[in-house]
């Protein structure tokens, strides 16, 4: 049994490579549950999937300099981004996912005293999710 352990995530949000301050990285993607049962389903359940979606979860170390210089004018807009498990070459072991985030919140600071100064921000995607093996 394989089992990758993620040490070295690619994130790129814009073209700007942010995987110096990602500390997690969480795609997730899921198609809406579309109940389609009828008369002719002998008392069970039928299910097809409508619409998908995606997200995209981040936790950051802050860099004002850098990381909040960059996402601040993003605020509101749609950007590319790209994630993969590790910084090696796209593979069938190590795919690249791509796609389109709304940039719909920045939370520039959070923390107690004494705290790292960290970013927990969620996009939703906008548009297809695609997955590259080469």
């Amino acid at each position: 049994m394989a089992t990758t352990i993620l040490v070295a995530q690619v994130i790129t949000i814009a073209g700007h490579d942010f995987s110096v301050y990602a500390s997690k990285g969480e795609l997730s993607a899921e198609a809406e549950d579309k109940d389609v049962t009828t008369h002719g389903s002998g008392g069970w359940k039928e299910h097809a999937g409508g619409l998908k979606d995606g997200e995209v979860a981040l936790e950051f170390f802050q860099d004002f300099a850098n990381l909040d210089a960059v996402m601040w004018p993003l605020l509101g807009t749609v950007q590319t981004f790209t994630m993969r498990a590790n910084s090696g070459a796209i593979s069938a072991t190590n795919p690249q996912y791509s796609g389109s985030l709304f940039i719909k919140q920045w939370n520039p600071l959070s923390g107690s005293v004494g705290d790292e100064a960290t970013v927990s921000v969620s996009f939703p995607t906008t548009g297809a999710i695609s997955r590259a093996t080469s």
